[in-house]
């Protein structure tokens, strides 16, 4: 039991915890959310016992005996060792074998009858209990088994653990805490370096963890599928709701509700003691009345309550429409030296898709994602592009292309954008730059910020096709909230690369799983790719062949799904289709319209020059053709344009028809 008795902490005038009370009974699975800079860190290293307090306590039950495995957010360096060797070595297990060694040798040299022989026996025999208690003999089968699942090859075992980025260092910390087993585990955004499925692989592993388990985590599926109570901290409180992400939102938005309510009715009571006060103020007979409704006053604890809180929403800039094919990839290739990533990849993307790469890390998805932009070439094969295609390429790398010379509001103010002053800066609030940060110079910014704004610059470009890298890795749920919805509302064609899997479900129509060097392709979003993926791999028990650059088809027996699951994926699929329609039907509005002004203003024109007059001023007469050349060539664009967002409709409409997820052929 982890009891949290009235702590409290400040950093300057920046209140941290305030008084706050909390009980956490074993086994609870608890998902800590807040806003950024709430102190949901500093709340899991206070518990750790690395952050001190400014007054109050926190007790762990037994703690002499309870073991505690905290994995942080930022990187600790680790030991230069094997990494079996390191797993061994922070378990504790190397000491024992070193102890059970020495000891060893030690029995073998003492007389059985002398002192020294019974004590080092009985030290073998408490390193041996302690060695088995910690299923010494099956350590490393187990520690095999994680590593696996954190993607890690067996060629990896050998290697020193300096010798890997700072993503799989953080993911042998995490296989370090998970073969620990300890009693409370502490895990501080555990997925941000984790390719989907390390992610389903470790929440399969954690729904067996019998211990006492906090997180805080951006992955709302995660937290969906993990954690049993959501732990809000919010000015300096901590409230409690006994469900998982999902029930926090709906059960926040119902208390919220409740508050005002009850706010509405206290506001009523209040009016109506006031006017009796003041009706009966001077009244001798009164008096009394008087006097105590004035102390219900004073003593009346006012009920306070959240507004909904300023939605904030941004759109990107219109730009034209491209051509229906937008990228066609043939026999594309890619290898460095020895090392072939993936070959004769075949497959092509449609104008108005929004399509996901998806595999295993050092699978080839950024990778493939450069060599879409043009950003580096092919080993063989090719990538066109289609007519009047305009990209905009977000990666992790894009923030060191920032000016370092300027501020935030400069370097965005530099960007050739349709945006005016005012979009700009609510793009610049939207992405968590507000108030005096828009005049930092880029130089002092963090990493993360540095490429939130690289983000925002791609946004701010009129690009009917964005290749986006990871775009989600430095956001929080409420700026990625508000982001999906502005490419939900997108009228161009997206290519992305996540690990965020409820960004891609809501999104996506369209999966592109690198796996083994080729491309298996799903029609659906990221839910349906997973049960489709998991039926074809049950199926066949091992991945399924197929020629270089082909994609997997859904032909085959229908798997059987769960009701429940279908109807789910059902819905989400029905709600993706229904906002894509939204901003179909949207776009093609102010299409029409624009039309209908343009044919105006020809008609207009047409009729002047038809007045024996105007060929009286050959200047004019010369202005105004000139004028009409430019309404037809905009008037048969937007005609073409009219043509292409019909046919989307009613491929929309058609699809709907035939069902969400149509029957084997």
């Amino acid at each position: 039991m982890i009891s949290l008795n009235n702590i409290s902490l400040a950093f300057g005038e920046r209140v941290i915890f305030d008084g706050v009370n909390w009980t956490l009974v074993p086994r609870s699975r608890v998902g800590l959310v807040g806003d950024n800079g709430a102190g949901k860190t500093t709340l899991l290293r206070a518990i750790a016992g690395s952050q001190e307090l400014d007054g109050g306590s926190i007790d762990i039950l037994d703690r002499k005996n309870t073991t505690l495995g905290y994995l942080p957010q930022d990187l600790i360096e680790l030991e230069s060792l094997h990494i079996l060797d390191f797993l061994k070595k922070r378990s504790g297990l190397s000491d024992l074998e070193t102890t059970l060694k020495n000891c060893e040798e030690q029995v073998s040299l003492c007389p059985p009858d002398s002192p020294d022989h019974e004590a080092f026996l009985k030290t073998y025999e408490k390193a041996m209990a302690a060695f088995q208690a910690k299923d010494g003999y099956a350590f490393e089968a187990r520690a095999r088994q994680v590593l696996h699942g954190f993607g890690f090859r067996d060629s990896d075992f050998a290697k020193n653990c300096l010798e890997f980025s700072g993503g799989w260092k953080m993911r042998i910390l995490l296989a370090v805490i998970l073969l620990a087993r300890p009693d409370i585990m502490l895990l501080d955004e555990p997925t941000n370096h984790l390719d989907t499925e390390s992610m389903e692989w470790l929440e399969s592993y954690l729904r067996d963890y019998p211990g006492t388990l906090i997180t805080v985590s951006h992955d709302r599926t995660f937290l969906d599928k993990i954690t049993t109570v959501t732990a809000e901290l919010s000015q300096g409180k901590v409230t409690l709701y006994k469900g998982n992400y999902s029930f926090y939102l709906a059960e926040k938005e119902k208390r919220r509700l409740a508050l005002l309510k009850e706010l509405e009715s206290q506001k009523a009571e209040i009016r109506k003691i006031q006017e009796f006060v003041e009706r009966f103020r001077y009244k001798a007979t009164k008096a009394a009345q008087v006097q105590s409704r004035i102390k219900m006053l004073e003593k009346m604890e006012l009920v306070r309550a959240e507004g909904a809180g300023k939605t904030v929403r941004i759109s990107f800039p219109s730009c034209p429409s491209s051509g229906r094919d937008v990228i066609s990839v043939r026999g594309l290739s890619k290898a460095y030296g020895e090392n072939e990533v993936f070959s004769d990849l075949n497959f092509t993307i449609t104008r108005g898709e929004k399509v996901a790469l998806v595999g295993m890390n050092g699978a080839g998805k950024s990778t493939l994602s450069r060599l879409l932009s043009r950003v580096e070439d092919p080993s063989a094969g090719e990538v066109r592009f289609g007519l009047h295609v305009k990209l905009s390429f977000f990666s992790q790398e894009s923030a060191e292309n920032l000016n370092y010379d300027r501020t935030v509001l400069e370097d965005v103010n530099n960007v050739s954008s349709r945006c005016n002053d005012q979009e700009k800066r609510n793009l610049l609030g939207a992405f968590l730059f507000s108030g005096d940060d828009i005049h930092k110079p880029v130089a002092v910014l963090s990493g993360g910020e540095k490429s939130r704004l690289a983000l925002l610059k791609i946004l701010m470009q009129d690009a009917n096709l964005l290749i986006l890298d990871e775009p989600t890795n430095h956001l929080d749920m409420k700026t990625r909230d508000i982001f999906q919805e502005a490419l939900l509302e997108y009228a161009g064609t997206v290519i992305l690369v996540s690990h965020d899997r409820y960004f891609l479900d809501r999104l996506v129509n369209r999966v592109i799983e690198i796996r083994d060097g080729q491309a298996f392709e799903y029609k659906g979003n990221y839910s349906y790719f997973i049960v489709k993926r998991e039926e074809a791999l049950g199926n066949i028990g091992t991945p399924p062949s197929a020629a270089k650059g082909s994609v997997l088809s859904d032909n085959g027996r229908e798997g059987k799904l769960q009701r429940k699951e279908m109807r789910r994926l059902e819905a989400e699929e029905r709600n993706r289709r229904s906002k894509i329609r939204s901003a179909l039907k949207k776009e093609l509005s102010t299409l029409e319209k624009s039309i209908t002004s343009l044919e105006e203003k020809k008609g207009t024109l047409e009729a002047t020059l038809c007045t024996p007059e105007i060929y009286r001023n050959p200047e004019q007469l010369k202005t105004l053709q000139q004028d009409l050349h430019g309404i037809n060539r905009d008037l048969q664009q937007s005609y073409t344009d009219w043509d292409d967002l019909t046919e989307k409709m009613e491929a929309m409409e058609n699809e709907a028809g035939e069902g969400i997820f149509p029957p084997p052929a």
